[in-house]
């Protein structure tokens, strides 16, 4: 799998406000979904039979949409109904198999309650993008990205670490030690958002939070890309159930780098702008206290 899978035309900025384009969104997303109806299949236990043919169902739904989704320019009508659809069915699916489990009612197979929850917000979060594409300014968009991208990150990480071999200690050891460096930019990431909400005209510790977030996430990003290699090679003992698993979580870190990577140089431009007419207006204020003669 090629990095050129990423989505690469959201979001989009204009004017001091961003918001995403659901087209890409949608090429993007439905990839993510088919493979997670056929992670959630791998992972049944065999005996499921039933809940096994409903991911199956599930993903050849959602193969057939990205090829209609290849095909347009435009995401509405009839394509954007079935769209949303298939999202609902994944997400009750999702939340099924996670309630059975917390029940204890369905034996867990190799699904993690946690991955249940994780995959099922990823399909919230895409299908509130098909249905209320509300365009926002960049340091909002920004530090909500961060806040949501840094948990999933951290979540990837922790699920490596359980599907490992336990003889793999030197890649153990190197994602424990990204686990503990995602854990504290997920904690600073909430603070900042909450900090955003007094509305400040600029926010420069976002800047340089955000440089940082980027330089970690590029660490992780090769992390999952290596390993993805050595799943490929059979050179890595674990419990994986197959290597397009881990080139799934490369290409999601590819995503929020390239949300990171559009948001960032436009938080920087509008909080230039926003200094700019801050100087005007200060300049204004002081030629009525001190007229030029």
């Amino acid at each position: 799998m090629s990095g050129q899978d990423v989505t690469r035309n959201s979001p989009q900025c204009r004017n001091c406000a961003c918001e995403y384009n659901r087209l890409e969104e949608a090429r993007f997303w439905s990839r993510i979904m088919q493979e997670h109806a056929l992670f959630i299949k791998l992972g049944l236990p065999a005996d499921q039979q039933e809940l096994r043919e409903e991911a199956q169902v599930l993903i050849d739904v959602f193969m057939e949409l990205r090829r209609r989704l290849q095909r347009v320019s435009r995401l509405e009508g009839q394509l954007l109904e079935d769209l949303i659809r298939a999202v609902r069915a994944i997400i009750e699916f999702k939340a099924k198999i996670l309630r059975d489990l917390i029940q204890c009612r369905a034996e867990p197979g190799s699904n993690y309650p946690l991955l249940l929850d994780h995959i099922r917000r990823e399909a919230v979060r895409f299908i509130n993008f098909l249905q209320r594409p509300v365009p926002q300014d960049p340091l909002s968009m920004l530090l909500e990205q961060e806040v949501f991208w840094l948990r999933i990150m951290k979540e990837h990480i922790e699920f490596i670490i359980h599907l490992l071999d336990p003889s793999e200690r030197e890649l153990i050891n190197q994602a424990e030690e990204l686990r503990r460096t995602f854990s504290r930019l997920l904690e600073t990431a909430r603070d900042l958002e909450s900090m955003a909400e007094t509305r400040p005209r600029t926010f420069n510790t976002v800047v340089r939070f955000t440089q940082d977030v980027i330089s970690n996430t590029r660490a992780l990003r090769d992390f999952k890309g290596a390993a993805f290699e050595l799943a490929k090679l059979c050179e890595l003992l674990g419990i994986v159930s197959s290597p397009l698993l881990l080139d799934h979580v490369r290409r999601e870190a590819d995503k929020f780098l390239n949300e990171l990577n559009v948001l960032l140089p436009e938080l920087r431009r509008c909080s230039s702008t926003l200094g700019q007419q801050d100087e005007i207006i200060h300049d204004e204020q002081m030629d009525e206290f001190f007229p030029i003669n």
